[in-house]
């Protein structure tokens, strides 16, 4: 991934959207103040979209860092429709990919920029990447040909009540696309959280007992995810 440091005016955004839909890392995460602060300095996004990503990048920095890796992993490898792998959504696993594949691998390499070991052309954060090089008028055309796969992960994420969408509704308004603003999980109200379920007939919480009868102790064996050990 490229660095974070003396971004070009404009292009910062892009390279901090980049590495935000990377896998967050212990390495991705160390950068998160870095990249509000570009987003913030450089104001190219709407007010209410960088509140969005703030939420995002507050997330990500509360977060268990094993639980965070989990759920990218989960929510980006699982399947194709939030897939960060482009081609996914243009020629899924026709014989196209590959030849689009090369091509796009050697337009990085004119551009003078290289793929890390393993990655591939059409992964969105080095797609990014090498768009935040282009002249503003290049990079707006490139995100605008690419609109289409982004409103479908957009509503993918929306779908599942992700930050994450935050990121791809960015890009749509790089590519000056309408983008939605972003549904925020939603939460019961604190008072309905409480009410007792009518079906346990007066218990407070699923499995208790009524009031006046004993409580039932259901002893389950722990396991140590880490290291696979039962206790």
């Amino acid at each position: 991934m490229l660095g974070l440091s003396k971004p070009k005016p404009a292009s910062g955004t892009l390279r901090v959207l980049a590495a935000l839909l990377a896998y967050p890392d212990h390495e991705m995460r160390g950068f998160l103040g870095e990249m509000r602060a570009i987003l913030r300095s450089e104001q190219v996004l709407s007010a209410e979209r960088l509140l969005e990503i703030d939420a995002l990048i507050d997330a990500l920095i509360a977060a268990d860092p094993l639980e965070a890796e989990a759920g990218y992993v989960e929510l980006f490898d699982r399947g194709r429709a939030t897939s960060l792998h482009l081609f996914e959504h243009v020629h899924g696993d026709s014989r196209d990919r590959g030849p689009a594949m090369i091509d796009l691998a050697q337009t990085y390499e004119k551009a003078g920029l290289y793929l890390a070991p393993g990655e591939l052309p059409d992964y969105l954060p080095a797609v990014l990447e090498f768009v935040s090089t282009q002249p503003a008028p290049e990079a707006r055309a490139f995100l605008s040909e690419m609109s289409n796969i982004f409103n479908s992960i957009f509503n993918a994420l929306q779908g599942r009540s992700s930050p994450y969408a935050s990121v791809l509704g960015a890009l749509l308004e790089l590519a000056g696309e309408k983008a939605q603003p972003v549904k925020p999980a939603i939460e019961p109200p604190l008072d309905e959280s409480w009410i007792e379920p009518v079906v346990f007939d007066g218990c407070s919480t699923k499995g208790q007992a009524r009031p006046g009868q004993p409580q039932p102790i259901h002893i389950v064996r722990s396991i140590n995810v880490r290291q696979g050990v039962s206790s």
